[in-house]
Order: C-alpha cells, then sequence, then structure tokens
C-alpha cells in the first residue's frame, strides 16, 4: 500500500513499538492532525472471544457523556396511536411499516438507525436480509424494538450508538472528533473501556481485553498501555 509523504511524517513522530498512555496518544494525534475536516478519534479493542459462538458475540448500546460528535439520522416505524404519538417528535423520520418495506425494497435507505415498535417487526421482518448486514434491523438487545418511542429516540439524539464485535474479535468505537477538547476525550474512552469491560461473557477465560489502539481517521493507529 503506498504511504502518502503527510502519513510519512506523522510516522516520524510515532515509536511503532511503544505503548502510550492515553493521554499521551490523544496528544499525539492531535498533533499530527494536518486535515481540514474534524477526523473521528476511534478506540479499537481486540477481545478474547470466538465471534463464531453465540454467547461470545459482543454487542450492545453505549452512550458516552460528551457524544460522538455525529449526527445520526433516525428513521422510526410505528402504527396506530404510537404512530400518532411519534407525530409530534422532532428530527427523525417517521413511516409505516408497509412505506419502509416497500422504500427498502427499491433501495432506498436514508437513516441510520432503524427503531420500531414491537408489532411493526412481522412486516419489517421481510427486510432481513437487505438490513441485517448493514446492522440496521431493530433488536431488542439494542433497545430499537420498543414502545417507549420518544425515550429512545431521545438517546439516540444524545449520541447513543450500537457496537458489536467484528468476525476477527476487535470492537471499533468511535469516541468524539479530534477538535473535543483532551478532557473529554479521555472522559468518552474511559467510558467506553467500563462499558467494554461491563461485557465480558461468562464463558471467556482468561485476559478479555487483548489488545487496545487509538487512531484518527488520517493518523497513525496508537498501541495503548491497558491496564
Amino acid at each position: 500500500m503506498k504511504v502518502s509523504k503527510r502519513f510519512k511524517e506523522i510516522l516520524k513522530n510515532v515509536d511503532t513499538n511503544k505503548e502510550y498512555t492515553f493521554e499521551e496518544a490523544i496528544d499525539i494525534l492531535k498533533n499530527n492532525s494536518k486535515v481540514k475536516f474534524d477526523e473521528t478519534v476511534e478506540l479499537t479493542v481486540q477481545l478474547n472471544v470466538n465471534p463464531t459462538k453465540q454467547d461470545q458475540n459482543v454487542r450492545g448500546v453505549m452512550l458516552l457523556p460528551h457524544g460522538t460528535g455525529k449526527k445520526k439520522r433516525i428513521c422510526v416505524v410505528a402504527k396506530g396511536e404510537k404512530y400518532k404519538e411519534a407525530e409530534g417528535i422532532e428530527g427523525i423520520e417517521l413511516k409505516s411499516p408497509d412505506e419502509l418495506v416497500e422504500e427498502v425494497q427499491k433501495g432506498k435507505i436514508d437513516f441510520d438507525v432503524l427503531i420500531a415498535t414491537p408489532d411493526s417487526m412481522r412486516e419489517i421482518s421481510k427486510l432481513g436480509r437487505i438490513l441485517g448486514p448493514k446492522g440496521l434491523m431493530p433488536n431488542p438487545k439494542t433497545g430499537t424494538i420498543t414502545f417507549e418511542i420518544k425515550d429512545v429516540v431521545e438517546k439516540y439524539k444524545k449520541g447513543q450508538f450500537e457496537f458489536r464485535v467484528d468476525s476477527g474479535g476487535n470492537l471499533h468505537i468511535p469516541v468524539g472528533k479530534i477538535s473535543f477538547e483532551k478532557e473529554k476525550l479521555l472522559e468518552n474512552i474511559n467510558t467506553a473501556m467500563q462499558i467494554i469491560s461491563q461485557t465480558r461473557p461468562a464463558s471467556v477465560k482468561g485476559t478479555y481485553i487483548k489488545k487496545v489502539c487509538l487512531s484518527s481517521t488520517m493518523g497513525p493507529g496508537l498501541r495503548i498501555k491497558y491496564p
């Protein structure tokens, strides 16, 4: 893979054999951010799990103290009285189950989060093969199948997001933007690590968190000394 001149300059300031503290890593990423957009800071955590085992397919939701800096497009699907209630919620796209099915089957997916009432799932289940691989299917584990629409919408507006381990046993967690104050990034990171630690499956033996890295969109991946 070709490495840009800018990235080569960044690597001069990084010791690839060193494990940094979170504080040191944030300073390096901030000092070497030279692009014109606000980069996302990402926490990558390698877990000692086998994602092919159902009880070790780690997933959940996370709400960080200072959010992630990214605004989510929220779609709500409901029927009857719950549809009428949802009409008063600002900042969402409201659809009936049939409307959603028709649009998605035509290739229109204009949302990042899909929240649905339980009585809408019969129709939405038809979209499993399309929305499932994209991580967009409502799921009771993440609270996106619910009659408490307003409460869940407010959490996602504040920055709540879903996380799930990939096939290699890694979690990729956005913990803010490079423009965030250092203290806010640290608070988000510490909260994320606490939540991840609490997801440990009972069947996992030995060390749960194997490796931690911190990176930015256009910056290097920095190994973190943890714990």
